[in-house]
């Protein structure tokens, strides 16, 4: 009798074929999303997985798929979410909205942000929150969106019955300020105090004062802090009184900015780091160094350690006195701080350095900089390009030309040209060539009266082949080949 045979083994494959695929959560859908460089793919992804049985979007799926679709300008892509977010039955929170409310404000589509604050009551089924409000109005009014912005409080007052809180009233205020119009400001704060719901604060202050200094009315600047001091007994923080002593010190009046940092440490409030480098900046702009100098070594006295800003405003002064070797050791007590530099101080450097005709020096930085993981920048060489030029230090503009371009980076047009010119009127012949067919290469096109100069000394050198080989390379980039 024959016996069985043995059953016969599933295949790993068909095995495999049977397995159910993978259920995509909320959270992987997020994360698929979030890691996706392509918009497009990404809806992809979002519409892939709520085929799954079982599956519907939530508040946190839509919020990260409207997100990638906006900052990629999807803008059609975004309207047809938020449409299909009507459908949905689930529970959405405004912060979306409010998000994309400030991506519009960004790329300028103003109509689009009251678009996305009108959608907040029909998809989050309640009426906009006063954040929402206050949202929606100061990104029409940074705008300058004034008509947009009527029409917006038009409506809030009509369907949502909106009593204005104080937010909202500073938001008009700084408007009007802004604007220069303080008659109109004052008369929205008497509204302020007539209103039930809001009343003037530290920032209504602050706003009103800041407009007024950026003005050059700095009596009823003072005038105001009083009255709010004495009328309204309301303290003032230490960014109030930086509005003063900053608005002072661009007035030019640093010795009144001077008196305020000294009454306000009378009355116990400390400076801090900002109150300091505003009078840093009166002083420098002054040209009155050493009381920078005073200022900066009370900031450290008082155990404030000084950031970026700080140390770019005094060794901007210094470079600008022509005293640079004093803004080296501030880059070294700089790093000594663990305060990092960063390319505006090294730029500033270098512009110092041009100026007190140290070229070597600035060569130096601008070529062992990237080796300390220091990136500089296309102003970095420029500055030092712009001044060899000047000085006709030709052999070394070359040499910094080809680092330059060696690095990525093209100089200004007509920094290109100038230097063209120089070369060729100075008979180098072979540096004006290499530094063109290198300029080519990076995309430039000589201007005509720099091609003729150089035509004509490689002429007068007998050097045709170098005429031809470089006419045959812009003939070749003027079609694109």
């Amino acid at each position: 009798m024959k016996a069985d045979p043995p059953p016969t083994q599933t295949s790993k494959t068909s095995v495999n074929a049977r397995r159910k695929p993978k259920y995509i959560s909320h959270e992987a859908t997020i994360n698929l999303i979030k890691n996706e460089k392509e918009a497009q793919r990404a809806l992809e992804i979002f519409n892939m997985v709520s085929e799954q049985e079982g599956f519907n979007h939530n508040n946190a799926t839509y919020a990260t798929i409207l997100s990638k679709l906006v900052q990629s300008k999807k803008f059609q892509a975004v309207d047809a979410v938020v449409r299909q977010m009507t459908y949905e039955t689930c529970k959405f929170h405004e912060g979306i909205f409010l998000s994309l409310m400030k991506h519009f404000s960004k790329c300028c589509l103003h109509e689009k942000v009251l678009e996305m604050f009108y959608a907040i009551q029909p998809i989050v089924r309640e009426k906009p929150s006063l954040k929402a409000i206050s949202t929606c109005l100061n990104l029409l009014i940074d705008s300058n969106q004034v008509d947009l912005a009527r029409k917006f409080l038009m409506y809030t007052n009509k369907h949502l019955k909106l009593k204005p809180n104080t937010c909202i009233f500073n938001i008009l205020v700084k408007h009007h300020c802004k604007n220069g119009n303080f008659e109109s400001a004052f008369e929205v704060v008497k509204e302020m105090r007539k209103s039930r719901t809001s009343y003037p604060n530290l920032i209504t202050y602050s706003t009103l004062m800041d407009g007024l200094c950026g003005n050059g009315r700095f009596k009823e600047a003072i005038e105001l802090f009083e009255e709010m001091v004495s009328k309204d007994q309301i303290l003032p923080d230490v960014l109030t009184y930086n509005v003063l002593i900053d608005g002072f010190c661009r007035g030019g009046k640093v010795d009144r900015g001077r008196k305020i940092m000294e009454f306000m440490k009378n009355n116990g409030c400390s400076p801090n780091v900002f109150n300091y480098t505003a009078l840093m900046n009166g002083f420098c702009k002054e040209g009155r160094l050493e009381e920078a100098k005073e200022v900066f070594a009370e900031m450290k006295t008082f155990g404030l350690k000084p950031d970026t800003i700080g140390y770019t405003t005094l060794i901007n002064c210094f470079c600008r006195a022509a005293r640079t070797d004093e803004a080296m050791e501030l880059l070294e007590e700089m790093k000594e701080r663990g305060c990092k530099a960063d390319i505006v101080i090294f730029n500033v450097l270098l512009g110092g350095l041009c100026r007190e005709g140290r070229l070597e020096e600035a060569l130096r930085m601008v070529e062992n900089l990237p080796y300390e993981g220091v990136y500089l920048n296309k102003a970095s060489y420029r500055i030092v390009l712009n001044f060899l030029c000047q000085k006709d230090e030709l052999e070394k503009a070359t040499k910094l030309l080809i680092l330059m371009l060696g690095r990525g980076f093209l100089p200004h047009y007509a920094t290109s040209n100038e230097l063209l010119v120089r070369l060729s009127k100075a008979g180098m012949a072979d540096n004006a060539t290499m530094a063109l067919f290198r300029l080519v290469e990076m995309g430039f096109t000589p201007e005509p009266d720099s091609w003729a100069l150089l035509t004509e000394l490689i002429c007068r050198e007998r050097k045709l082949l170098f005429a031809f080989e470089l006419l045959d390379k812009l003939v070749m980039k003027e079609r694109g080949q």
